[in-house]
């Protein structure tokens, strides 16, 4: 029966015999000598790395212990990948590390690193300083036994123990602050973008040091000690690498192609980007198997990026070429990837079933090359031990664990909805509007000769009344003067000044470390901002269209918006995408330029969405995404609706109605616009009728409103501003006061941010009438044909009659 060969109990009793008959070593190295020859791996770290491979191999048997009555959760095990823990010895405990769930071997080693330098140094040394928030909980620093305390931390997280220190119960991830270990979501190939951008970002914010002025007294500190944002310092060494492990068929996977095209694309344009990739194949893609030759065809072929290979069963080759592909990009500077050839043992996760697509050949090949029973081969080879002592030793280390895992299936649950999404932010208001009017007093007072000296000798706020896309562009070159550590990037925003002209004349001011261009992969774009919010940025990146953005929306989802959910909001990664998008836009045409869907953005916990209106919002609403994104780690989205870039009039020709000054910096704390609420606008009385808008849907009601004012109706417009959260008391409130609600929603009628605003005043037991005025469920066609699937003038018109005369 295949099963038999693929059960804990069996993989336990085949160590037990393969270690049994191992001859005894004629000759006895000492433990300073290499473990064999041709190798630069001591007897001392074999030993060592031998232990962490063993609780690897024990937490995996104790998960599926647990399981087995209830008290664990779904499981996919290190087994027979932990020679991945002479990976973590062949690197520094201060390089960052993004690892895949299969690597327990390299957590294990890794925190025997921590647990020898605390105690030879008397302290962690530094680490644990890549935290960039207040997580709801300590992080857990090494204690004095790194067997029992790895398998305390893995096995919490496996039982969803409230003390799991890294993510206080809410998932089970790889991931420890105090080791430089960064949680990742588990989609496959996910992490491989963030990487890269960590990477670039960790170079980026070097430089970015080395000519920072002193951080400026008077400017809100950060949550993180006033580290990030404000002082450009990264939190790791400037020699530090970073390393991502992931699956064989991940390569496949569009997140990863992307990264690897990115870091080879940075490579070739002279830019450093110091990230190993660490692709452990074990054949097979749950149950689908890699092509022969496939993996080691495809990561060869990928330019800039140099190769190496190794049997990663074998812990002595894993060590030494390891340590080559570290030590090359450490020098360099440059990407590597490294391709360690593993097994996989016990299936793909704790409730597989091998024997539906594996045949017992197969599965007895993988169990001959099981990384443990290698190990303990070379040790006794090299007389450091004997087979009697490796089992004992096995045992011993069965044994705490298993300890330990009776100890924390009694641990508490998270118990509360609130304790859940405690670390989702934003969640300091008071912070927010402190950061924006300190800025604003700063700049209006001591930094106002430099402010002149880099915007010019006429301010913005000297300049008259400013489109929707000049106030854009004036917000963001003061914010590069707020946040020395912010860095605004994307296709075309450095020369050609954006696809629209916004972000013209910023790379000429501050420079192409601040602004720069980069590939037109949305995927890319938003992995380069997950790597610069982790070293220490404030980024503002652009993805051309809202249609672009659809192909990357995993980024934001299972990237960005989550990390602070693995990790206690220790780790943060905070940004401000400038999103252009929405319809209307009769110069251009078709569906891809004019992409009225916002679904896909607005269930992603903890996104903050604002969309201004007009100029005289869109100064504070940006200000506040990104002193947000700088106090909370928010990950802001700021929709620009394009068809508004340039309009100027609202209700005749030549009004300039639609067009506003530029706030001064001395005003920006009184025109603070907090996340979460609208602006109204009240026509003639406002007593008859409230429409609930946002976008462009806000000039079209207020034009609808001034004539229905002529027929003695009055009309309270209401713009959202905000889609997450979305201002439900004010929603709420206006729509009570007329007891007519008439929704504009500018997205579709299906998924669109209408049936929000609906379920809001539904829940809050709204009892006037309503209706709502939506785009059709259609992608937009070219041409004035566009016109009749989108929400236009005379429908705003007639809704509103109709709720006026019902």
């Amino acid at each position: 029966m295949l099963s038999d060969v693929t059960t804990p109990q069996d993989l336990d009793e085949r160590f037990r015999t393969a270690v049994a008959v191992m001859d005894v070593a004629a000759t006895r190295r000492s433990t300073d000598q290499p473990v064999r020859d041709g190798t630069v791996l001591t007897g001392q770290s074999a030993l060592g790395l031998f232990d962490a491979q063993l609780t690897s191999r024990h937490l995996d048997l104790a998960k599926r212990w647990l399981r087995s009555f209830g008290e664990g959760f779904y499981t996919v095990g290190s087994s027979g990948h932990e020679g991945n823990a002479a990976l973590a010895a062949a690197l520094r405990l201060t390089d960052p590390a993004l690892l895949h769930y299969r690597s327990g071997g390299f957590y294990c080693a890794r925190l025997a690193q921590a647990v020898r330098r605390s105690v030879g140094a008397g302290g962690t040394d530094g680490l644990g300083g890549t935290g960039t928030a207040e997580p709801d909980g300590e992080a857990a620093e090494p204690g004095p036994d790194p067997v029992t305390d790895a398998a305390r931390h893995m096995l919490r997280g496996a039982v969803a123990s409230a003390a799991d220190p890294i993510t206080g119960g809410r998932s089970k991830v790889i991931g420890d602050m105090a080791l430089n270990i960064i949680p990742t979501s588990g989609t496959a190939g996910g992490h491989l973008p963030r990487a890269v951008g960590l990477a670039l970002g960790m170079e980026r914010m070097t430089r970015l040091a080395a000519v920072a002025r002193p951080r400026q007294p008077g400017l809100a500190r950060s949550p993180a000690g006033g580290r990030p944002y404000l002082e450009p310092r990264s939190p790791w060494p400037d020699d530090a690498i970073v390393v991502c492990t992931f699956g064989d068929a991940s390569i496949n996977h569009a997140s990863a192609v992307a990264a690897f095209n990115t870091a080879g694309w940075a490579d070739h344009a002279g830019l450093t980007a110091p990230v190993l990739f660490v692709c452990e194949d074990n054949g097979l893609g749950i149950s689908v198997p890699s092509p022969e030759g496939w993996v080691t065809a495809a990561l060869r072929s990928r330019p800039w990026l140099h190769y190496l290979s190794a049997d990663g069963c074998d812990l002595a080759e894993t060590y030494d070429v390891a340590g080559e592909a570290a030590a090359w990009v450490r020098e360099h500077r440059r990407p590597a990837v490294l391709h360690l050839s593993t097994v996989r043992l016990m299936g793909h996760s704790s409730t597989d079933v091998e024997s539906a697509y594996r045949s017992v050949e197969q599965v007895e090949r993988d169990v001959a090359r099981d990384p443990l029973v290698s190990t303990a081969r070379l040790l006794i080879a090299a007389g450091l031990t004997t087979a009697d002592e490796v089992i004992a030793r096995y045992d011993e280390v069965g044994w705490q664990v298993r300890k330990v895992a009776e100890e924390v299936i009694g641990e508490p649950k998270i118990e509360t909805a609130a304790q859940v999404v405690a670390t989702t932010a934003p969640k300091r208001p008071i912070r927010v509007a402190r950061v924006v009017t300190d800025s604003g007093a700063r700049a209006a007072g001591a930094a106002a000769a430099t402010r002149a000296a880099t915007l010019g000798t006429r301010l913005p706020e000297e300049r008259g009344p400013m489109t929707l896309a000049q106030t854009i562009n004036a917000v963001l070159a003061d914010a590069l003067l707020t946040y020395p550590a912010m860095t605004v990037f994307g296709a075309d925003v450095a020369a050609k000044g954006g696809l629209y002209g916004v972000t013209a004349g910023l790379s000429e001011r501050f420079g192409p470390n601040r602004v720069f261009d980069t590939t037109c992969d949305g995927t890319s774009i938003i992995g380069l901002s997950l790597g610069a919010g982790l070293a220490g940025q404030l980024p503002v990146p652009e993805i051309q269209q809202l249609t672009y953005l659809h192909s990357a929306e995993e980024q934001l989802r299972g990237e960005a918006a989550a990390l602070q959910f693995l990790s206690r909001g220790g780790y943060r990664n905070p940004m401000v995408l400038r999103l252009p998008g929405l319809a209307y836009q009769d110069s251009l045409g078709g569906h891809s330029d004019n992409d009225n869907s916002l679904a896909v953005l607005r269930d992603i916990p903890g996104l903050v969405i604002a969309v201004p209106a007009r100029a005289e919002d869109a100064a504070g609403l940006l200000r506040s995404c990104l002193a947000s994104a700088a106090v909370d780690g928010s990950v802001c989205v700021f929709v620009e609706p394009i068809a508004s870039y340039d309009l100027r009039d609202l209700h005749t020709a030549d009004d300039g109605q639609w067009l506003a000054p530029y706030t001064p910096p001395g005003q920006w704390g009184t025109g603070h616009v907090p996340v979460g609420r609208s602006r109204n606008y009240l026509v003639d009385s406002g007593a008859d009728l409230t429409v609930i808008t946002f976008g462009n849907g806000v000039r079209m009601s207020l034009r609808v409103a001034a004539r229905l004012a002529r027929e003695g109706v009055g009309t309270r417009v209401v713009d959202l501003r905000w889609l997450a959260p979305l201002p439900v008391a004010d929603i709420v409130r206006e729509a009570t006061a007329t007891g007519r609600v008439l929704i504009v929603d500018e997205t579709r009628r299906s998924g669109g941010v209408g049936e929000g605003v609906l379920a809001a005043l539904v829940e809050a037991g709204y009892v006037g009438s309503a209706a709502r005025i939506a785009a059709l469920d259609s992608f937009i066609p070219l041409g004035p044909a566009a016109h009749q699937v989108l929400v236009g003038e005379d429908a705003i018109t007639q809704g509103a009659r109709a709720l006026l005369a019902g």
